[in-house]
């Protein structure tokens, strides 16, 4: 189970995942990147709250190497495609939890809930529940992204 922020940093157990689009997604398969990666579903409040910001982030952060995950807790494809033709998230790669084994490797107790991986596929912090667009920001700035948005 992972939980809290480790000092120093841990690499991130092995993960495999698939995303609806077919890519494959592992903590190996990310390195070289920053990897922020939400477990969510579509019932939750907070978790569409979030949304946006997400978007926002991995739109603001690209070209600084920022990967969207979203690992979707209920699985059942037919219930999210139907709620991202309704909701789309065209930035975030997103997972259905029947197509990786993060949420069971985790232990959510909750949704949202956040790991954040730095480069090198090291946990540079976990976060439990929204905190929304601050809360993402502020976390973002354990791996050198985050902070105020960026002026464009």
């Amino acid at each position: 189970m992972l939980i809290g922020q480790e000092r120093p940093r841990r690499p991130m157990p092995e993960f495999a995942a698939t995303s609806m689009k077919g890519e494959k997604l592992s903590p190996s398969a990310l390195r070289g990147k920053v990897a922020l990666i939400q477990l969510w579903a579509t019932w939750c409040g907070y978790c569409r709250k979030d949304q946006a910001v997400l978007e926002k982030l991995a739109t603001e952060f690209r070209s600084k190497d920022l990967i969207v995950v979203a690992v979707e807790a209920d699985g059942e494809r037919a219930k999210v495609e139907q709620y991202l033709k309704e909701n789309p998230r065209p930035n975030v790669k997103v997972v259905l939890n029947q197509d990786s084994d993060l949420p069971e490797m985790v232990g959510a107790e909750g949704f949202p809930f956040y790991i954040l991986l730095d480069k090198e596929g090291k946990v540079a912090g976990v976060q439990r529940g929204s905190g929304g667009e601050p809360s993402l920001r502020e976390m973002l700035t354990l791996v050198g992204l985050g902070g105020a948005p960026e002026n464009r």
